[in-house]
């Protein structure tokens, strides 16, 4: 909204050049979300206590998740404010992958609302069943992937990281593939979501990430010198990057620990799905399973755990996702939380290191 304001009126007025700048936008765009969390995160906290929407803790957990019990969540509500109010103020809503990704985060956060809606405050303690989440997900990933796969122009090529000459092009394959991406993503995000600015660290440190590679692509000059596939109109991706990353900072600001308010499905869901989006979009696919390699193991701790008790009647770890092990075996929350958020950090590093490793 304020770039098609300000853009315009550059011509005359010399300083509003600086509205023409991509970097500009993406640095207040983190600046706006930050605002956003400040000022709305208060207000939805009270609004959330007021519809007693208080999360619900399991009984056969760490004992010391008890005491949580009570603590207002669906408070992804502030993260989805933070994101799009900055999104529609600095980007140019002129270009599709910006409608796009709005699409999944809307449409996973409101996946994620209905569910969380039903559990706490219509206390049914369903709320949406796997089937249905899952459904839905698919859906709209799927539609997702089938749009881009029907976009002249779109590339459907596969970039392998190390290796620059070897880049399948998936064809039809990548409808199913980018939906798997999207719906990985976002269960594996959601997943992860189980103490106190566990999930929201590494989803910062993701989209700041990504901040970066949206940036390089949507630069001619800089993909054809790192290698990287060109995709024009990606860089407009780096202003939503930049406002998760703000946001994400923002609601960290109340879901540090002790938690004032959790995120709930509503925020877990709709994270996941739009870095998976944003992946896709910017063809960094396989890279999302490097630097988001937390969100990968604690959903294969998931899998691995579900399997072995499955077909071997034993537990691989104590409880899964692998964070309640880790509980379980007496580590403190605090720690490893702060421990998760250094390997994210690590594996960043080593995700932008394959810019220069093709």
């Amino acid at each position: 909204m304020l770039y098609h304001i300000f853009y315009p009126l550059a011509s005359d007025l010399k300083i509003l050049n600086i509205f023409k700048y991509l970097t500009f936008r993406t640095i207040y765009a983190m600046i706006t979300a930050l605002i956003v969390c400040f000022v709305l995160g208060p207000w939805i906290i009270r609004k959330l206590e007021g519809l007693r929407a208080r999360q619900v803790i399991r009984t056969d957990g760490p004992e010391s998740h008890l005491e949580k019990q009570g603590t207002p969540t669906m408070g992804g509500l502030i993260i989805l404010a933070a994101i799009v109010i900055p999104t529609l103020l600095w980007a140019d809503l002129r270009n599709s992958y910006v409608w796009i990704t709005l699409t999944i985060l809307g449409g996973y956060g409101l996946i994620g609302f209905v569910d969380d809606y039903k559990k706490v405050v219509e206390k049914n303690p369903k709320g949406l069943s796997a089937r249905q989440k899952m459904f839905w997900q698919v859906v709209l990933a799927g539609g997702v992937a089938v749009y881009l796969y029907l976009t002249p122009g779109f590339n459907e090529m596969l970039y392998v990281p190390f290796f620059k000459n070897f880049h399948p092009d998936l064809g039809i394959f990548f409808i199913p593939f980018a939906a798997l991406v999207i719906v990985g993503a976002s269960n594996a995000v959601n997943l992860t979501d189980g103490l106190d600015g566990l999930a929201i660290g590494p989803v910062a440190i993701n989209a700041a990430t990504y901040m970066l590679f949206a940036y390089i692509a949507g630069h001619a000059t800089l993909s054809s010198y790192l290698q990287i596939p060109r995709v024009p109109g990606a860089g407009e991706l780096a202003v939503i990057c930049g406002a998760m990353v703000g946001a994400g900072l923002g609601f960290l600001w109340f879901n540090s620990y002790p938690a004032e308010v959790f995120m709930g499905d509503v925020g877990s869901l709709s994270l996941g799905g739009t870095l998976g989006i944003i992946a896709v979009l910017t063809k960094q696919e396989i890279l999302l399973v490097i630097v988001g390699g937390i969100f990968v193991v604690e959903a294969l701790s998931v899998i691995f755990q579900v399997g072995s008790y499955k077909y071997r009647g034993k537990r691989i770890f104590r409880m899964a996702p692998i964070h309640h092990h880790f509980e379980l075996k007496g580590v403190a929350e605090p720690k490893i939380i702060v421990r998760f958020w250094i390997i994210t950090i690590i594996l960043a590093l080593v995700a932008i290191s394959t810019l220069k490793m093709r």
